[in-house]
C-alpha cells in the first residue's frame, strides 16, 4: 500500500502554524487557544481524503489530539510557572506541598472558565484555605505582607495577605493586572469602623467592580457592599485615592511592603 501523499503533513504543519501564531506569547488568552484547537481541528478534517492507514492513522489522530489537549492546558495559564512554584513549596515542607499542588489543581479547573467564574473559584480557595490571624501572632511582627506560597505555608494571614494572594492567583489565570486593584477601606464590622483590604476585581472594565473579601464567600459587587467605603487603591502600576483616577504616588515608592511582596513573589513562579 502506498503511503499517502505529502500533502497532509504541509496541511497539518500550516494549519498549526497558522493557529498558533494567534496565540499571543504572553498572558492567558482562552480565544487565542480556541483558535488552536479549531485550526488543528480542521486540518485533521482535510486530511481525512488521506486515511490510507487504517488502525495506524486513526492511532496516530489519538496521539495528536493527547498532544494538542496537554499543550492547551499547559498554555492556559502563562503568568505562572508550575515547576518553580513547586520548587519553593518543597523547600517548605510537605504541608505547603500539599497545599500549592492543590492551588495548582484549582488553576487548571479554572483555566478556560469565565472571568467571574475564576474570581469566585480564588475567592473560595483561599477563604476556606486560610485562617485568619494577625501578623503579630503568625510572624511576630505588627505587620507583614506575604506571598501566596508564604500564606499557604503559615495557613494563617490577615486581610492584606488574602487580599494579595487572590491578586497574584487571578493574574497567574490571566486577568490583567489594570482590571485589579487591592483597595483599602473603612468597614463596618459588628458595627464598628475597621480598616480592612479587600480586592476589587473590573471584569471587562466594567464601572461597578467585584469585590473579592476574606470575610465574605460569595464575590459581590461594590455597590452591594454598604459596609466598604474606599480609602485608597493600587496595584502593580498606580497608587490612587479611592478607587478613582486621580493618581497618588508610585506604590513601589510608597508602599514598602508591596514593593517587596513583588520581589518574592517572582521567585516563587507568579509572573
Amino acid at each position: 500500500m502506498p503511503p499517502p501523499q505529502r500533502g497532509w503533513v504541509d496541511a497539518l504543519v500550516g494549519a498549526w502554524g497558522n493557529a498558533w501564531g494567534a496565540v499571543p506569547p504572553w498572558g492567558c488568552k482562552p480565544q487565542g487557544s480556541l483558535t488552536l484547537l479549531m485550526g488543528a481541528s480542521n486540518a485533521i478534517s482535510n486530511l481525512e481524503p488521506f486515511n490510507l492507514l487504517g488502525r495506524s492513522w486513526r492511532q496516530l489522530k489519538r496521539r495528536f489530539w493527547g498532544l494538542l489537549c496537554g499543550l492547551m492546558l499547559s498554555s492556559a495559564c502563562t503568568a505562572w510557572d508550575a515547576s518553580q512554584m513547586m520548587s519553593a513549596a518543597r523547600s517548605r515542607g510537605p504541608d505547603t506541598l500539599a497545599a500549592v499542588q492543590a492551588l495548582q489543581s484549582m488553576l487548571k479547573r479554572v483555566a478556560f472558565q469565565g472571568e467571574k467564574d475564576k474570581a469566585q473559584a480564588v475567592n473560595e480557595f483561599f477563604n476556606r484555605q486560610v485562617m485568619f490571624q494577625e501578623d503579630i501572632r503568625t510572624w511576630g511582627v505588627e505587620d507583614y505582607w506575604t506571598t501566596p506560597i508564604e500564606l499557604l505555608e503559615k495557613g494563617r494571614g490577615d486581610c492584606e495577605d488574602y487580599a494579595i494572594a487572590k491578586y497574584f492567583t487571578l493574574v497567574a489565570l490571566g486577568v490583567s493586572q489594570s482590571q485589579l486593584r487591592l483597595v483599602y477601606v473603612q468597614a463596618s464590622i459588628a458595627g464598628a469602623q475597621q480598616a480592612h483590604l479587600v480586592l476589587a476585581f473590573y471584569p471587562n472594565s466594567a464601572n461597578d467592580p467585584i469585590i473579592l473579601d476574606n470575610l465574605v464567600t460569595s464575590i459581590q459587587p461594590a455597590t452591594q457592599r454598604a459596609d466598604l467605603t474606599p480609602i485608597f487603591s493600587f496595584n502593580a502600576q498606580g497608587l490612587w485615592q479611592g478607587v478613582g483616577v486621580q493618581s497618588a504616588g508610585d506604590p513601589l515608592t510608597r508602599l514598602s511592603r508591596w514593593r517587596g511582596v513583588l520581589g518574592r513573589v517572582q521567585m516563587e513562579g507568579f509572573q
